[in-house]
C-alpha cells in the first residue's frame, strides 16, 4: 500500500502549485482591476513567486535532511495554504507581492522534498512508476488552470482561485502525516554565505528589472535594486569557485551539454515565461475577450504539451539531440514570434491550433533540454546539478516576464497608448521571441554526437562491448 500512497500525497502538491500558477495568469486582468491597479504591474506578483522558489530551492534539501522530510513537507504545505489565504484578502499590490513571495517560499520547499521522499523511499523497481505518477500532475494542472480561472474569474470572485488550495493542502497535510517518513540525512553545513549572495542577487537583479516602469518604485530605487543585485551574483561566482561545496555548483558548467542544457534553457524559457504572462493579457485587454474564454485558448498550449510526452523519445532516437534542439528551437521561436500576427479579428480556432503547434513544440524542446543536461553528468553530481536546473528555470521564466513587461510599457509609451493595443503586445512578442531564438546559436556549438548514448542513438554491436552510432535511415 505504501508504494502508490508516498507518490500520491507529493502529487497532490505537486497539482497544488501548478495548477495555481496557471490559474493566477489568466485572471491577472481581473485582480488588477479588483485592487485598482494596472495589470502589467502584477507582473511584481508573478517575478517575486518565482524569485522565492528560486531562493529556496536550493536549500530545500538541506533543511529537509536537518528537520526531517515529513515535517519539512507539512510545514511547506502550510506555509503555501497560509499565504493562499493571504493572497486572497489583499487590498492592494504591495500586500499582493509579499504574499505570493510567502507562497515561492512554500512551494520551493514542498516540490523538491517530495520528489526526494519518492526517491529514497520508493523501492529502486519501482521508481519509473512512481517518478511517472508525480509528473501527471505537471501536465494536467496547466492544462485545467487557465479554463478554471476563466471560470471562476467569470462566475465568481477572483479569491477563490486561491481558496481552492485549502481543501488540497489539508489533504496533503493529513496524508503526509499518515504515510510519509521522517527521513534525514547527515548532512554538511549550509553554504550560509553563498545562500546569502544568491538570495541578495537573484533578488536585486529580478525585482529591480521587474520594477522598472508604471512608477512602480523610484528610478534610483529600481538602479540601486539592479546594481546590488549583479554586484551580489558577481560575489556569489567568486565564493562559489573558491569553495568545495558550493550552494550552486558553478564547476558544473565545464561540461559542454550541461552548459548547452542550462544556458540554451535559459534562453529558451525566457520567451515562453513572457509568452505566459503576455497572452492572457493580450486575449483580455486587447482583444476584449472574457477570462473564460481566454483560458479556453490557452488551455490549448498545455494540450499540446501533453500530446508530445510519448513521442519525445523517438524524434531524439531519430534525430540527434543537436539537430532536434536546433531545428525544434528555431520552429518554437518563430511560432513564439507569430503571436504578433494574432488580431482580434483572427478566428479562435486559428488561434487555438497555433497555440496546440507552440506547445507541443515548447515542450518537446523542453524534454530534450533537461535529458541534455544531465548527459555526460555523475551520479553524485545529479543532486547539484538538479538544484542548478532547477534555479535557472526561475530565473529566465522571472526575467522573461519582466522584459516582456518592460517592452510593453515602451511601445505603450511611444505610441502613447492609455491602456495596452494589440500592436504593443505583438512587439512584446518578437523581442521575447528573438531573446528565445538566441538559444539556437548556443546550440550550434553542441557536437553532433551530444547526448547519443541516453538519446538510444548508440547501441552495442551484437557480440561486442563497443559502442557504435546509430545513423537514421
Amino acid at each position: 500500500m505504501a508504494i502508490p500512497i508516498i507518490p500520491m500525497v507529493v502529487a497532490t502538491a505537486l497539482f497544488m502549485e501548478n495548477t495555481d500558477s496557471t490559474i493566477l495568469a489568466t485572471a491577472l486582468p481581473t485582480i488588477a482591476a479588483d485592487l485598482r491597479i494596472d495589470p502589467i504591474s502584477l507582473k511584481l506578483a508573478v517575478t517575486s513567486y518565482l524569485v522565492s522558489l528560486a531562493v529556496f530551492i536550493p536549500a530545500s534539501g538541506w533543511v529537509a535532511d536537518r528537520v526531517g522530510a515529513r515535517t519539512t513537507f507539512r510545514m511547506a504545505l502550510m506555509v503555501f495554504m497560509a499565504a493562499s489565504i493571504g493572497c486572497a484578502f489583499s487590498r492592494s499590490l504591495g500586500q499582493f507581492v509579499v504574499f505570493r513571495a510567502l507562497q515561492g517560499a512554500g512551494g520551493a520547499m514542498m516540490v523538491p522534498v517530495g520528489r526526494m521522499v519518492v526517491i529514497r523511499a520508493v523501492p529502486k523497481n519501482e521508481l519509473v512508476r512512481a517518478l511517472s505518477f508525480i509528473s501527471m500532475p505537471a501536465l494536467i494542472g496547466p492544462m485545467l488552470g487557465p479554463p478554471l480561472g476563466g471560470l471562476i474569474v467569470t462566475y465568481a470572485d477572483w479569491r477563490w482561485i486561491f481558496f481552492v488550495n485549502l481543501p488540497i493542502g489539508v489533504l496533503g497535510i493529513a496524508l503526509a502525516t499518515l504515510f510519509i517518513p521522517d527521513l534525514r540525512e547527515e548532512t554538511p553545513p549550509l553554504d550560509l554565505r553563498g545562500f546569502l549572495l544568491s538570495a541578495l542577487g537573484l533578488g536585486g537583479v529580478i525585482l529591480g528589472t521587474a520594477m522598472v516602469g508604471r512608477r512602480i518604485a523610484p528610478p534610483e530605487t529600481v538602479a540601486a535594486c539592479i546594481l546590488i543585485g549583479a554586484i551580489s551574483l558577481a560575489g556569489y561566482a567568486v565564493h562559489a569557485l573558491r569553495v568545495e561545496r558550493p550552494l550552486l555548483d558553478l564547476r558544473l558548467l565545464r561540461f559542454a551539454t550541461f552548459e548547452a542544457g542550462i544556458v540554451g534553457g535559459t534562453f529558451f524559457r525566457f520567451g515562453v515565461g513572457a509568452s505566459a504572462f503576455l497572452l492572457p493579457l493580450m486575449l483580455q485587454l486587447g482583444f476584449g475577450l472574457d477570462a473564460l474564454r481566454s483560458g479556453l485558448i490557452t488551455f490549448s498550449g498545455a494540450v499540446g504539451a501533453l500530446a508530445v510526452k510519448p513521442l519525445a523519445r523517438v524524434f531524439l532516437r531519430r534525430f540527434g539531440f543537436r539537430r532536434l534542439l536546433i531545428v525544434n528551437g528555431l520552429l518554437a521561436s518563430l511560432v513564439l514570434m507569430a503571436y504578433a500576427l494574432f488580431t482580434a479579428a483572427t478566428p479562435h480556432g486559428v488561434l487555438f491550433i497555433v497555440l496546440l503547434c507552440g506547445g507541443f513544440l515548447r515542450s518537446l524542446q523542453f524534454t530534450s533540454l533537461s535529458a541534455l543536461t544531465y548527459a555526460d553528468l555523475e551520479s553524485r553530481q545529479i543532486g547539484a546539478a538538479t538544484a542548478m536546473a532547477s534555479v535557472a528555470q526561475q530565473v529566465s521564466v522571472s526575467l522573461g516576464v519582466a522584459t516582456g513587461a518592460m517592452v510593453l510599457e515602451i511601445s505603450e509609451l511611444i505610441a502613447q497608448h492609455a491602456r495596452p493595443q494589440t500592436a504593443d503586445f505583438a512587439a512584446a512578442f518578437v523581442v521575447v521571441g528573438l531573446v528565445s531564438l538566441g538559444s539556437v546559436v548556443l546550440l550550434l556549438r553542441l557536437p553532433g554526437t551530444a547526448g547519443d548514448e541516453i538519446s538510444g542513438r548508440i547501441v552495442p554491436r551484437a557480440g561486442e562491448g563497443t559502442l557504435v552510432s546509430r545513423k537514421p535511415a
